[in-house]
């Protein structure tokens, strides 16, 4: 079978990376679906939203002369929001992200999120200083 840019095929999830996923399409090959291409808002573990096996729909949105298959599940969906609104850059795409976010989110939600991404970032600050000796150095 010929993969065809554009079209939209079901296959199966074989394998799940901290960048992607791979699904099987029908007629035996694989292709990547990037981590930004697996839903609307911001994914930070492609495990929260598939798993090994899953089936999945997806829309074929690059092929290149190596046979690469970049694939999206966010646009295959039906009416979805990424189909009309092209692709923005990465900046566009993260202003979305929170604009989408914030208005599902409470306040006293959006607050503890910020305090628990400000406390994770602030020990793994903590943790790579005490590698490195902690502050300052020496003097000699």
């Amino acid at each position: 079978m010929t993969i065809e840019l554009g079209s939209k095929l079901e296959g199966k999830v074989t394998g799940i990376t901290h960048f992607g996923a791979f699904v099987l399409l029908p007629g035996g090959v694989t292709g990547l679906v990037h981590i930004s291409e697996i839903a609307d808002t911001y994914v930070r573990d492609i495990r929260d939203y598939l798993k090994i096996n899953d089936t999945v729909t997806v829309k074929v949105i690059h092929v290149d002369q190596n046979g690469k298959i970049g694939l999206s599940i966010r646009q295959a969906k039906e009416g979805s929001a990424a189909e009309h609104r092209g692709h923005g850059g990465r900046d566009q795409g993260r202003d979305r992200h929170y604009r989408s976010r914030s208005s599902r989110m409470s306040f006293e939600d959006k607050l503890n999120r910020f305090m628990k991404d400000s406390e994770e970032r602030l020990q793994a600050l903590k943790r790579s200083e005490a590698k490195r000796g902690g502050r300052g150095g020496r003097r000699g």
